[in-house]
């Protein structure tokens, strides 16, 4: 499972020209998941978000959670974060979860978070979708469970 995550002055998704959702102040994350991810990749993941201090403090260091910010998170599932380019140039997608696989763990995975506190919102998994967003900072961080 692989995230990317931005620290967003707003963000908001919209599919077929209605806005799905939309947040102010947090994070506007990506989720990729693989076939071979289960719930010990989630608890990884959502622990790292919940915790992660990527907020500025009064210091200006990178020192607060989305938490002490009152900050929200706008979840897109994405499979093309699991692509394989290593042969040729068209994307594999090969590594990444089959939907039958990968929608409940999208669902628990935007469990996972709300039970850690955080407030989520989300797009469509597997839907067409039009990201927007003010990266603030620009600050973006990558996580993959597998790399722990």
């Amino acid at each position: 499972m692989k995230v990317v995550i931005q620290r967003v002055l707003k963000a908001d998704v919209v599919i077929n020209g209605e806005i799905k959702s939309e947040i102010g102040n947090g994070f506007m994350i990506l989720l990729g998941i693989g076939k071979e991810d289960t719930s010990e990749d989630i608890d990884y993941l959502s622990s790292k978000i919940s915790n992660l201090r990527i907020f500025e403090d009064e210091q200006g260091k990178m020192n607060l959670d989305i938490k002490q910010v009152n900050g929200s998170i706008l979840l897109i599932s994405q499979f093309t974060l699991l692509a394989d380019t290593s042969h040729g140039n068209r994307p594999s997608f090969i590594n990444a979860g089959i939907p039958d696989i990968a929608i409940p763990l999208y669902e628990d995975f935007i469990k996972s978070l709300e039970e850690k506190g955080m407030k989520v919102k989300t797009g469509e998994f597997g839907a067409e979708m039009k990201v927007s967003l003010i990266n603030d900072g620009p600050v973006t961080i990558i996580i993959d469970s597998k790399m722990k």
